[in-house]
Formats: C-alpha cells, structure tokens, sequence
C-alpha cells in the first residue's frame, strides 16, 4: 500500500505561501502608507467598523493635497530663485490660493511670515497736479 504524502507546496487552497506580500499602498498606486491611515482610522474610534476601501480613499486624497501644495510651494520657491522649498514658500503658496486659504485659515504655518501688504490708506496719493502742491495741506495752518 502506498500512501501519498502531500508537499507543503500542494497542502492547503489557493496558492502557495511562497509568493511576496504586496502593499495595499502600491496597489493602489499610491506613494501615502494605507495601512497606516487603516490603523489610524480604527485607532481614533470615529466609528466601530472600517470599511476596506475608506482609508484607501482618504490616502489618495492626502496624497493629493500634499501634492498640491508641494506644487505650488515649489513655484513660489522657483519665484524666488531657490531651489529649496521653505515654510516661507508654503505661506506664501497656500495663502495665494482661494481654496487653500478657506482650507487652512486658522492655521499658523511657523517661519511663514505674512503675504507682502501695503493697506490703500498708506499708499502716495496720485492726483498730483504740480510738485509745489504736494504736502501744502499740511504747512498751511
């Protein structure tokens, strides 16, 4: 009587273990870790369960804020001649933006500094008539 002995190669479903794990990030094509947005969401206990998909999808739209972002801080710092992007470049790129703004309006961004501004009022008037005119106003009390 022979008996047939299984191989750990043919024992059990499906295929054998021998085949690489693959990250749910590159299946996805994307840079932003999956996994880690899966634990977060299910650490932070926003609700009881997590579905597959969600932190796939919240993964993806983090990675194209980021991009963006990254986008337009890096035309500010090539504005500027630089070929580091700073948190001065962030600043600027994110309060030139409308949506950006409404997105991170109460947000500080440290060593980002303030848009350059001169308010109306502080501004030279531009009806000059004649150059004895200018600041008579106030010599004549």
């Amino acid at each position: 009587m022979t008996t047939a002995v299984a191989t750990t190669a043919q024992a059990g479903r499906g295929k054998p273990k021998a085949t690489k794990s693959v990250s749910r990030s590159s299946k996805a094509g994307l840079q932003f870790p999956v996994g880690r947005v899966a634990r977060f969401l299910k650490k932070g206990r926003y609700a009881q369960r997590v579905g597959g998909g969600s932190p796939v999808y919240l993964s993806a739209v983090l990675e194209y804020l980021a991009a963006e972002v990254l986008e337009l801080a890096g035309n500010a710092a090539r504005d500027n001649k630089k070929n580091r992007i700073t948190p001065r470049h962030i600043q600027l790129a994110v309060r030139n933006d409308e949506e950006f703004t409404k997105l991170l309006g109460s947000v500080t961004i440290a060593n980002g500094g303030v848009l350059p501004n001169i308010h109306q009022n502080l501004l030279p008037k531009k009806n000059a008539k004649g150059k004895g005119e200018i600041g008579s106003m106030s010599q004549e009390f």
